[in-house]
């Protein structure tokens, strides 16, 4: 490391290519065993021993990672920022340590709610990111920026702590970036593999967030594939829109008839698939071309679900051929993809003029119940 201020940080222990990085730093007691790291380091450093788990998917298995994926015009800000004349950057980095990243208290210094001494860190040059045993859980794009930027070094502040593992990062990271402007679906799509404490508000969205998840993922989902997240960019409909559907049956509908999440999945499955049967010309498509993949029609469609299922609450099983058999006389009434909704009392709306806002859902919602009601 360079600079006057770096030349405490000593590599020593040279043992199978690991490299034992000492860095003076502040312990910070919080709570009854938590401690907290407060030390500096060269930022061309940080990614020596750190590494930047980005939200992915592989081949249909479950979610990994925790972080956002890099935001490339914002590093460039940062990047270029940091190679101006007298660049400042006072915000600390936070990174989550594995257990192999140990304090050694100075010498003659007492337990209280800080004390000085050397946090020790292994670093392994030939070992693939996945296994260096920093996490960062805040700053991703600064330390982007500092790794790219054409200077020969910058010290930044870093707060660390030891983590258990994947879960208490997660947690981490959603309670560190959910006050900041990030992506409110990259928070849903973690909360599902999040069990620890959150937010009230957040932990209200942990089940619908679950079970949009399975719909999504689940072989042979009629949804499977279609529900666009941080992670499936190719998506057609919008997580948001979905999970509004599932709160609202949740609440006041169907989904709240049952406790198990199989028996609330079995009846969406069954339900989206009569749907997909019943407009086939109008399932699959982006919702600037198919309002049935739109918010408005999603969440309308589900308060549907949630007539039909009140109506037949004593029929054994809700199949899909059966859903489908209740939908088919309002063929006739929607106009997804063409045409003219005709809602009565003079109100009408050209199909791609209904949008994602309470009064045009509410009018859907009606309409649809209306029509049911009228026939069944």
């Amino acid at each position: 490391m360079t600079g006057s201020t770096m030349s405490s940080n000593k590599p020593v222990k040279r043992r199978s290519r690991i490299i034992t990085l000492e860095l003076p730093a502040l312990e910070i007691r919080q709570g009854k065993n938590r401690r907290l790291y407060s030390f500096a380091v060269d930022g061309k450093k940080l990614h020596d021993f750190c590494t930047v788990s980005r939200v992915s998917r592989h081949d249909g298995e479950g979610l990994s990672g925790y972080q956002r994926p890099e935001v490339v015009s914002h590093i460039t800000q940062i990047k270029d920022y940091l190679e101006s004349e007298n660049p400042l950057l006072p915000n600390a980095i936070v990174v989550a340590f594995n257990p192999t990243v140990q304090f050694r208290p100075a010498a003659g210094s007492k337990p209280g709610i800080s004390r000085m001494g050397t946090l020790v860190i292994p670093v392994n040059p030939d070992c693939p990111d996945s296994d260096k045993p920093g996490w960062i859980v805040d700053g991703q794009q600064r330390s982007a920026a500092l790794r790219d930027a054409h200077i020969d070094s910058f010290p930044v502040c870093v707060v660390g702590f030891v983590a258990d593992g994947y879960e208490e990062q997660r947690q981490q990271f959603i309670l560190v970036n959910a006050t900041k402007p990030l992506p409110k679906g990259l928070i849903y799509e973690l909360l599902p593999s999040t069990e620890g404490k959150l937010p009230l508000a957040l932990a209200r969205r942990r089940l619908p967030s679950l079970i949009a998840e399975r719909l999504n993922y689940d072989q042979g989902s009629p949804l499977e594939g279609m529900i666009r997240t941080p992670t499936n960019g190719i998506g057609v409909i919008a997580d948001n829109s979905i999970l509004k559907m599932l709160e609202n049956s949740l609440t006041d509908g169907v989904l709240y008839n049952f406790e198990d999440i199989d028996d609330q999945l079995e009846v969406l499955k069954e339900f989206w698939d009569g749907v997909k049967r019943t407009f086939p010309d109008a399932w699959g498509k982006l919702p600037r071309l198919s309002r049935l993949m739109h918010g408005a029609g999603v969440i309308s469609m589900g308060f549907l679900m949630d007539t039909i299922a009140d109506r037949h609450r004593k029929q054994r099983k809700l199949t899909s051929k059966f859903f489908q058999q209740e939908l088919e006389p309002l063929r006739k009434d929607c106009r997804w993809t063409e045409g003219y909704w005709d809602f009565g009392n003079g109100e009408s709306l050209k199909w791609n003029e209904l949008q994602n806002v309470p009064r045009h859902i509410q009018m859907l919602s009606s309409y649809l119940l209306m029509k049911y009601k009228s026939i069944h």
